[in-house]
């Protein structure tokens, strides 16, 4: 996400990293490599010429050449600009209705109709409400088929009609279904087109105006950059709609449109599509979203999916086994488990602060955990629950029945024999060790 913006802010500013002379001069070129950055990323050229401007009168007025530490202070002053750029604060969605009606809009092939789902998902497990799905796309074909299946994946219902040919009467007729049968949150998927039409904007337009919903979101691909925000400026003179929903941010995406689409149609972007799956959705928190491009990472942000995903039950339970020392593979694979939930591996490298500079260049798969889980699935239960049981001949028969050489087999008893030492360490006198020692170095 942003990796090569982030290169080239990171660069930008390393000027001002060093322990060389920090002039008005160096300050302005600086500004003028972010300038630079921020253009190559798509992002509008007023845009990016007002946003240095005011960095560089920030820098100057708050005495960068006179510093300790000039290079961390002019950071700052970029990452609050460009917290600043982006929205601000994050802003959440409105529920206040009986049923809350939210309306999807944007153009074809930007994931509204995935997005549908995700937002469904979303509301249904965070929020708990009991969210029905709208098929109102008429024209694309099999696109009430495919709301159909992102329903069944996510257990929520769908409502459709295929002899009804009325968008109009469809999203009302959807809304009183909802009503009508204890569903407390509607959400319309509506039909997109390959480009912005006056009989597209006529038709969503009269759909908003029948269902008044409580929120219109535009749903963008962040990978067309400002073509995107161009197309979110068109929807939002028809719709004036309530927020932005920024799609394919996992992808290839140089960043453009999330900068500079809230300076433009002054709307607030209020949720991200970060992967394919379903729970693949997270409110945008303008301040994480600078700390990341700026390789700050997002700590607030990774711990709250590990909250998700933690079960206190279980925990409980690997604690004792632990112990008593009988911590084995079937636990490490629940682990596993665990932290693939969370989302793809690199989505998570990148949270970590200074991760996604040290790992810049390598590729790492959705499926990084693919061959361990092999190796483990080769082992009979007996040796998964006693792993000192493995000699030779059995690490031999692992790696002929997992695919793997017997040197991976090797090396990831050797890992889960250093995180097992490890654990142990924590549960026992080291942890208050360690306590200790953190709070010496306070």
């Amino acid at each position: 996400m942003f990796d090569n913006l982030s290169d080239k802010l990171d660069k930008a500013l390393h000027v001002l990293k060093g322990h060389g002379q920090i002039t008005e001069i160096n300050v302005a070129e600086t500004t003028k490599e972010v300038r630079r950055a921020l253009l190559d990323a798509d992002v509008n050229f007023k845009i990016a010429k007002e946003f240095t401007n005011s960095v560089r009168e920030k820098a100057l007025g708050q005495n960068v050449l006179t510093a300790l530490k000039p290079g961390q202070l002019m950071v700052k002053i970029v990452k609050d600009e460009l917290t600043e750029l982006m929205g601000g604060d994050s802003e959440g969605i409105n529920l206040s209705g009986q049923p809350t009606v939210i309306l999807m809009s944007g153009l074809q092939g930007s994931g509204k109709t995935t997005f549908s789902g995700k937002l469904a998902n979303y509301l249904k497990k965070k929020k708990s409400k009991n969210p029905l799905l709208v098929a109102c796309d008429v024209y694309r074909p099999a696109a009430i088929d495919q709301l159909h299946i992102v329903g069944e994946q996510i257990g929520v219902d769908v409502f459709s009609d295929k002899e009804n040919s009325d968008p109009v009467s469809l999203a009302k007729a959807g809304v009183q279904h909802a009503r009508e049968n204890g569903f407390n949150t509607v959400i319309i998927d509506t039909a997109g087109r390959l480009a912005v039409d006056e009989q597209m904007m006529t038709e969503i337009a009269n759909i908003r105006d029948a269902v008044s919903p409580e929120e219109t979101l535009f749903v963008v691909d962040a990978m067309t950059g400002q073509d995107a925000v161009n197309t979110a400026k068109a929807f939002n003179d028809v719709l004036n709609f309530d927020g932005v929903i920024l799609t394919k941010l996992d992808g290839d995406t140089r960043g453009g449109a999330a900068i500079s689409i809230k300076s433009v149609v002054n709307k607030p972007i209020k949720f991200i599509g970060t992967g394919e799956k379903m729970d693949a959705i997270d409110v945008f928190y303008p301040e994480r979203m600078a700390e990341r491009i700026l390789g700050m990472g997002d700590v607030v942000s990774l711990v709250e999916r590990a909250q998700e995903q933690y079960d206190e039950e279980e925990a409980r339970r690997i604690q004792k086994k632990i112990a008593k020392n009988r911590f084995g593979f079937d636990d490490f694979l629940k682990q596993i488990q665990q932290i693939k939930k969370m989302g793809n591996m690199k989505d998570l490298m990148g949270m970590i602060p200074g991760a996604g500079k040290a790992l810049k260049g390598l590729d790492i798969p959705d499926d990084a955990f693919k061959h361990v889980e092999a190796i483990i699935h080769s082992m009979t239960p007996e040796e998964r629950a006693d792993p000192a049981k493995l000699n030779a001949s059995r690490k031999k028969r692992i790696a002929k029945g997992s695919g793997r050489s017997i040197q991976e087999v090797n090396q990831l008893l050797k890992q889960f024999n250093q995180m097992s030492k490890m654990m142990k360490m924590m549960q026992g006198g080291g942890g208050k060790k360690m306590m200790q020692m953190m709070q010496n170095m306070r």
